[in-house]
């Protein structure tokens, strides 16, 4: 399904007008979720980490992520981890990979060791550089995420899903040459994108009617991040291009010191991001998890998402 608002919506963002979220109504279908963890460093963080594996997996998301390093540097915890979902969990695991700092024929074996223990979803990246390094191609290497994408495509038929920028990569060019990016990517043979978080919707729904009129029709799922301190998802926002609206700065102004009311604030003002966007015609999303499960959960109970039987 093609995730595109219709045109009066736009229309209606356009001249400032916010889109109520709608009611909840009896009978409605939750959306569909996936979650991004990425690879403990040390055993105290792989405990908690599985802990949150363990409890998001109750509801029954489309599928789980984890996390590659920059340069590569977290591959092989990103590979035992995704191998210790496949072994002890019923997820779908999706294991990120990059073309940072290898030969193709490097990261076609860890493509090939990923099909040979059954993971069948690649979340292919550039990725960045390590150490605040300009990015350079691999001389032996894929260059860039489309040629990651297609090089997969032939070791196997892999679902692979890419990055979406809707505030620009902070390296494109501009707007055009970026999305011209992401169109080679599903060309190449990635089957959805994925988007750097975001906080504006307005922004997000003239996102896709970009992509609409560029003639992408895969499915562009909004990755959404909550926050419960400000200051450091505003540097984190600042280094990848996104940025932070005012009134969510007026929101967490003096509440360094009260952690409860942040997380309260957090659940409120994502719950509300996403009911607008659902609002607007959109039915999936992608959550950024921090590896911290009580706030992602909450989120997705007031969203009508609720813990499901495990398989036998």
């Amino acid at each position: 399904m093609t995730h595109s608002p219709s045109r009066d919506i736009l229309e209606r963002w356009a001249t400032g007008e916010r889109i109520a979220p709608l009611p909840v109504r009896e009978g409605a279908a939750p959306p569909a979720i996936s979650f991004e963890f990425f690879p403990p460093k040390t055993p105290a963080l792989e405990t908690q980490l599985w802990a949150c594996i363990q409890r998001l997996a109750t509801l029954r998301p489309n599928f789980v992520s984890v996390t590659y390093g920059a340069g590569g540097s977290t591959q092989e915890r990103t590979h035992a981890t995704v191998l210790r979902i496949v072994q002890e969990t019923d997820l779908t695991p999706a294991a990120h990979l990059t073309c940072v700092g290898a030969t193709r024929e490097a990261v076609d074996e860890v493509a090939r060791r990923y099909w040979d223990a059954g993971v069948k979803h690649i979340v292919a990246l550039r990725g960045d550089a390590p150490n605040g390094e300009s990015y350079a191609p691999h001389p032996g290497g894929y260059a860039f995420a489309a040629d990651l994408v297609a090089g997969l495509k032939r070791i196997a038929d892999f679902e692979i899903t890419v990055a979406a920028y809707p505030e620009t990569h902070p390296q494109a060019p501009s707007p055009e040459a970026d999305l011209d990016n992401l169109k080679r990517k599903l060309d190449a043979g990635a089957t959805r994108a994925i988007t750097q978080v975001f906080f504006d919707n307005d922004v997000f729904l003239r996102f896709l009617d970009r992509a609409l009129a560029a003639g992408i029709k895969a499915p562009i799922v909004p990755g959404i991040m909550p926050v419960t301190n400000f200051k450091q998802a505003a540097n984190f926002c600042a280094a990848c291009g996104t940025s932070m609206p005012k009134w969510m700065a007026e929101l967490f102004d003096g509440l360094d010191d009260d952690a409860e009311t942040r997380r309260m604030v957090a659940a409120a003002t994502t719950a509300e991001q996403v009911r607008v966007l659902q609002a607007n015609g959109i039915d999936e999303f992608h959550f950024y998890t921090l590896n911290r499960p009580d706030l992602v959960y909450a989120i997705s109970r007031i969203l009508g998402v609720k813990p499901q039987p495990q398989s036998e």
